[in-house]
């Protein structure tokens, strides 16, 4: 099929140094990352509206990440951060169930015409790490949470709680008093290590059991950050029982947060009073599948053993806006540039209607303004996946009157 594309090839690359500590030392591109995606059940009870999407019961943790940050300044995202040594620490072999998975369950084989993210796959052992990296993200995720929203996801056991459902946060009494805690937020702010100190302190464990791992998205060459920086993130999603009592932002990395549905998020986007990543964006119309939280967990857990691939997005510039172009898409490319080493970048004089009427195979963000994002997506998801709801405006009106009015 004629496409109508233009290649445009520069020369040159951008590294990284070599990162140490149980972290893969032969990256050079990106740097890894663990966010977490952590949903909570809303303090009014679910009732029936008349909303096409139907009642939401749980709401979204948002961040708004600082005006100073050097990737992505004033966007609103989910908690997250960079993967630490401290992470990868033997230490924690002194905390958590035996190996080899300290108890988490085993993620399925591939299936055909399927590959774990290289991420997840990474065997940790021949780098010198004595911890699965399944263990060090979501210790990574547990930890920037409490970072850079001060909500620890701890349990007083190792090992998995016995009850399936969502899960449940320490009790008040088993914590520090406030100012305390907060020296010890500063303290693994400063220092990683701190938090399994904290941990020892509380006598407690990253609640690892209850992150089930959702996705995996790899920074794109053309939308780098300021530096070139990038990122292979895994996502990981979390339901608590109840929304925590006590967050805030660190006033550094993050200035502000909030709850929110997945449609209140969008129509927040899309009225321009807030604005999100094509990541975040595509994660929250995915979870406009589950108006439960009972619903979304038994998915998320159920559908973690199935694994997941890495996505990396490929830019596409149209004559009236951009398309990101996801694996499995028409136009995607059969071998893209993950490095940036040929610095590739597509472009056409077409119009986006007529590349969308052309095209039969969709996977793919159109990006029309800063604010005015739509997913189309008709292919069959991989891993037991769910696609993406295509959050028309009228239908997110909809859904935010009648929660506004009801709750």
């Amino acid at each position: 099929m004629e496409t109508g594309w233009v290649v445009h090839e520069e020369s040159g690359s951008t590294t990284f140094p070599v990162l140490h500590g149980g972290m893969n030392p032969q990256l050079r591109h990106w740097r890894e990352a663990a966010t977490l995606l952590l949903a909570a059940r809303s303090g009014a009870p679910a009732r029936p509206v008349r909303c096409p999407l139907g009642p939401f019961d749980y709401e979204m943790l948002l961040l708004q990440r600082s005006p100073r940050s050097g990737f992505l300044p004033r966007a609103h995202v989910f908690p997250g951060g960079l993967l630490e040594a401290a992470d990868f620490s033997v230490d924690w072999l002194g905390l958590l169930p035996a190996l080899p998975r300290c108890g988490l369950g085993s993620v399925r084989p591939s299936s055909p015409g399927g590959n774990r993210a290289p991420v997840f796959a990474t065997d940790r052992a021949s780098l010198g790490s004595p911890l699965p990296g399944d263990v060090a993200f979501r210790i990574c995720a547990i930890r920037e949470t409490f970072e850079e929203a001060g909500i620890l996801l701890l349990v007083s056991g190792p090992g998995p709680a016995s009850d399936p459902g969502p899960a449940r946060l320490l009790p008040q009494h088993h914590l520090p008093p406030a100012p305390e805690l907060a020296e010890w937020r500063q303290r693994v702010q400063q220092d990683p290590a701190c938090f399994l100190q904290l941990c020892r302190y509380l006598r407690c464990v990253p609640n690892i059991w209850a992150l089930h791992e959702w996705g995996n998205w790899l920074t794109p060459v053309p939308r780098a950050g300021r530096g070139h920086r990038r990122y292979d993130t895994a996502f990981y999603l979390c339901c608590l029982e109840e929304r925590p009592p006590h967050a805030s932002q660190d006033d550094q990395e993050v200035t502000g947060f909030q709850w929110s549905t997945p449609p209140e998020a969008i129509e927040l986007f899309k009225s321009q009073e807030i604005w999100f990543a094509p990541p975040q964006f595509y994660e929250l119309c995915r979870l406009c599948n589950f108006s439960s939280l009972h619903d979304l967990h038994r998915f998320g857990s159920d559908r973690a053993l199935e694994g997941c691939e890495r996505w990396m997005s490929v830019t596409l510039a149209a004559s009236d806006g951009y398309i990101q172009l996801l694996p499995g898409d028409e136009l995607y490319p059969k071998d893209p540039d993950y490095t940036g080493e040929k610095k590739l970048f597509l472009s056409t004089d077409k119009k986006i209607e007529e590349l969308m009427k052309e095209d039969s195979k969709l996977h793919r963000v159109v990006i029309h303004s800063l604010n005015n994002l739509t997913v189309h997506v008709n292919i069959q998801p991989k891993y037991k996946h769910v696609n993406p709801l295509k959050m028309d405006s009228n239908i997110v009106g909809i859904c935010i009157k009648f929660h506004i009015f009801l709750f």
